[in-house]
């Protein structure tokens, strides 16, 4: 793997920290590209981040809330 190749991930990760994600897992590969006749590396990232929203103001424990919500996959 090449200088560039880990720049291009920390970049990457800079990235989503800066809109707020917190980066819980990252798999950077390299290999050479099936599809092409060239001889320069391609290279795949999987990102895995979390990022926790703020909820509207109710408690997920209102039961008031759980006796309006006509969501037939919910159980109650």
């Amino acid at each position: 793997m090449d200088d560039a190749m880990l720049s291009d991930q920390r970049e990457l990760v800079e990235r989503i920290e800066a809109a707020g994600w917190d980066v819980t897992d990252l798999e950077l590969s390299a290999y050479d590209s099936p599809w092409s006749d060239e001889d320069a590396p391609e290279a795949t990232v999987t990102i895995t981040a979390r990022k926790p929203y703020e909820s509207d103001g109710a408690d997920s424990d209102d039961e008031s809330e759980d006796e309006t919500d006509d969501n037939p996959f919910r159980l109650k």
